[in-house]
């Protein structure tokens, strides 16, 4: 019988670890606003209640901060949590220095729709606010994440060993991700450089974050892959790529992103022809280092042996993120115009992600310090998220393949024919069902960091 290679991260040393239990607390307390936001969104809309925000907008506003929290300050303290798991002590001040201004930007972020103020701009990838407070907690958290993206590329990271090994494989991944991230944050500052002074609001957000956006993608994904092979071999996966193989396809994932110099310098920024040329690059690159992994994973999934409880909810766990990233990667071919459809290819490659990263946080809350999940409630969280988000994806996709357009809500939302009522109706019981599979999500995992008192203090 072939080989089974094992790709798991040896435990950190009490620096590393308490920095990696850091990220993880920034990246559920955004998770924990976004939701409190949500709540807040639904009454802004209900009737006689909404007439007591006194805010212009402030559905608008508070949708755009909600999105950049569900996100982009869930998805990369999530890298932290890996870059820093993976860290020996060097650098250590570096370290906490990129999360305390993370943690103060996302603060800042959160407060911006109460302090007035400014449009808001649903501009792809990182809607804003156009307004200081929003832009001030925006800069905040991404020196935050560039110091931490520095921090990861340095001589900080653990040696990554000799390519026999399936940790070395795995840190070849992260590495990965450490170098689309840096490329993320150098083709945003080359927009920042390159716009014209004339572009303004939603046009010159759109500008200043579509290419990074699409950088920033390949960290997601390649970091998802790093989590997808983690669980599969601590719950009982049999993986039979060699981590020298693994080593060649995480390069390839991010071979892509080469491109992107490229793009800026040969080819206006503002032109239809860059808007493109990102979108072909994320397209074309996304799903390389994806497809094998996931290829290698369901074989692994059908050798493995019975589980255990706590492999259960981790094989559970690949089968819905392996699902939705397919599934939404199949839909991204399908895109032909502005439709729900390009919104269904979007939940579906962020659900997997999103699903991937809940699974990751369940196995590493003891090993950061805090008690251990409910494996039997967790089961059935990871269920109801990942079947109400492919219920979400599949009515967005129904409706958009039938005409529906996409960012267009309340009485601006016409349902022309049934596909379209029916695809919206699948859609709304989808999200239904993953917003309480994303409340259970975080009544676990706060209640397994919660501090408590030991038995006799």
């Amino acid at each position: 019988m072939s080989e089974n290679y094992s790709y798991v991260l040896p435990e950190p040393n009490e620096e590393s670890r308490r920095l990696s239990a850091g990220w993880l607390i920034l990246g559920i307390s955004a998770l924990v606003a976004a939701g409190l936001l949500a709540i807040l969104l639904v009454l802004a809309r209900t009737p006689y209640i909404k007439d007591i925000f006194p805010w212009e907008n402030f559905f608008r506003t508070a949708m755009v901060v909600h999105v950049d929290l569900s996100v982009l300050m869930w998805f990369l303290p999530c890298a932290g949590i890996i870059w820093s798991y993976n860290s020996t002590r060097k650098h250590l001040k570096l370290g906490w220095a990129a999360l305390y201004l993370a943690f103060l930007g996302t603060a800042v972020v959160v407060l911006s729709p109460f302090l007035g103020g400014g449009e808001p701009l649903m501009n792809n990838y990182f809607p804003v606010i156009d307004s200081p407070v929003f832009l001030i907690g925006m800069t905040l958290f991404g020196i935050g994440f560039t110091l931490l993206v520095i921090r990861s590329l340095s001589l900080t990271v653990s040696p990554i060993g000799p390519l026999n090994d399936g940790t070395a494989g795995l840190r070849i991944g992260i590495y990965t991700a450490s170098i689309a991230s840096i490329a993320s944050v150098g083709a945003l500052v080359w927009a920042y450089l390159a716009i014209p002074d004339s572009v303004q609001g939603r046009e010159y957000y759109e500008t200043l974050f579509w290419g990074s956006g699409h950088v920033l993608q390949f960290t997601h994904t390649l970091l998802m892959i790093v989590a997808w092979l983690w669980m599969a071999s601590v719950s009982g996966v049999r993986l039979t790529l060699s981590p020298r193989l693994t080593s060649l396809i995480f390069a390839l994932g991010v071979v892509m992103i080469l491109v992107t110099p490229y793009i800026y310098l040969t080819m206006d920024i503002m032109s239809v022809e860059t808007a493109v040329w990102f979108t072909r690059l994320m397209t074309a690159g996304g799903g390389i280092a994806a497809l094998p992994f996931g290829l290698a994973i369901i074989v692994g999934l059908f050798l493995a042996s019975p589980p255990s409880e706590q492999d259960r909810v981790l094989r559970v766990t690949l089968f819905y993120s392996l699902l939705l990233f397919g599934v939404g990667g199949v839909l991204g071919f399908m895109i032909r115009e502005s439709s729900t459809l390009i919104t269904a290819h979007y939940h579906g490659s962020n659900g997997a992600i999103t699903v991937a990263f809940m699974g990751m946080c369940y196995f590493l809350l003891p090993k950061l310090g805090f008690d251990k999940a409910q494996m039997n409630l967790a089961k059935i969280q990871i269920h109801a998220f990942g079947l109400g988000q492919l219920l979400h994806v599949l009515g967005l996709a129904w409706a958009g393949g039938y005409g529906m357009r996409r960012k267009i809500a309340g009485e601006g939302q016409s349902l022309d024919n049934f596909q379209q009522t029916a695809g919206m109706a699948l859609m709304g019981i989808g999200g239904l069902i993953a917003v309480i599979g994303g409340v259970l999500f975080l009544y676990i995992v706060v209640r397994a960091m919660w501090p408590r008192k030991k038995a006799g203090a």
